[in-house]
């Protein structure tokens, strides 16, 4: 037995050192690598995450099935497979969707557009957060519902479409008066963007998540709607409870305060001041 594992020992040394790696050869291992990387970090947190390793495991029986001569099963296996590339396609259309967005939108495309910082935003969004968080304390405070959603690099015209148009700067009166119930503006999402509050009464996807609470209502889930299917950040005021949730790329944050959400509002300003002081509404042409 020593004899046969030292004579695969050494054709597999012999094997490698008949291997030559060009420059071209690693350069295409990174591509492979970072790609392979980028596609985890999509994934991690969302249903695909938890579809791949359903598939991993019925590759796993398959070809089990195939080394104990399990004829029947193997047959069913494979054929369920061979029909997985269009099954993928339909199941993970929302994460393909975010994927390809994520390569529309990042900064490597911009970067040739970009001529320098717009101080002047970034301090007037500084200055609408306030009054965001103004309002929706107060909002909170007398557990009055909201919802408002800061639109993101990926652009949601046809949701802002479905409400009413009010292209207005951003104040806490404003935003409070709208959610005032039984006014004509109160049910439905205020859309935010280009740091202006865009329009209000608009309708949301919602969200189709089977494990979101029970006790989560419509706003809730509207808002894990529309974060699941843009980088859109949706603010959620509770009007049995008065708390405030936040969701974003399909995941929701409860019970904030103030800070909590100036942090989550002054993120995207953060990240572009990381990545040398670049806009967080748009590129300069």
């Amino acid at each position: 037995m020593l004899k046969d594992f030292s004579f695969y020992l050494q054709e597999f040394l012999r094997n490698i050192t008949l291997i030559r790696i060009s420059p071209f050869d690693i350069i295409d291992i990174a591509i492979v690598s970072f790609v392979i990387y980028k596609i985890i970090v999509w994934i991690k947190d969302t249903r695909a995450y938890q579809l791949i390793k359903g598939i991993a495991v019925l590759i796993v029986i398959t070809q089990v099935s195939k080394w104990l001569n399990l004829n029947v099963i193997n047959w069913l296996l494979t054929n369920t497979l061979s029909y997985g590339v269009l099954a993928l396609l339909i199941v993970f259309q929302p994460e393909l969707r975010r994927a390809l967005e994520e390569i529309g939108r990042s900064k490597i495309w911009g970067k040739f557009l970009w001529l320098g910082p717009d101080e002047e935003m970034a301090i007037k969004w500084q200055n609408s957060v306030e009054e965001i968080i103004k309002a929706v304390m107060y909002l909170s405070k007398n557990k009055i519902g909201a919802l408002i959603v800061v639109e993101g690099q990926t652009k949601i015209g046809d949701i802002i479409n479905t409400g009413i148009i009010i292209d207005s700067e951003i104040s806490s009166q404003l935003l409070i008066n709208i959610f005032i119930p039984n006014t004509p503006l109160h049910d439905g999402a205020v859309i935010i963007r280009d740091g202006k509050i865009k329009a209000a009464a608009c309708f949301l996807p919602l969200s189709e998540n089977r494990y979101i609470s029970k006790e989560l209502g419509t706003r809730h889930r509207a808002a894990l709607g529309i974060s699941e299917n843009s980088d859109a950040t949706a603010i959620v005021v509770s009007e049995e409870t008065g708390i405030i949730s936040v969701a974003y790329n399909g995941g929701l944050t409860r019970n904030l305060g103030p800070e909590a959400l100036r942090k989550i509002l002054l993120r995207p300003l953060k990240q572009e001041k990381e990545k040398n002081g670049l806009s967080i509404f748009k590129w300069r042409r």
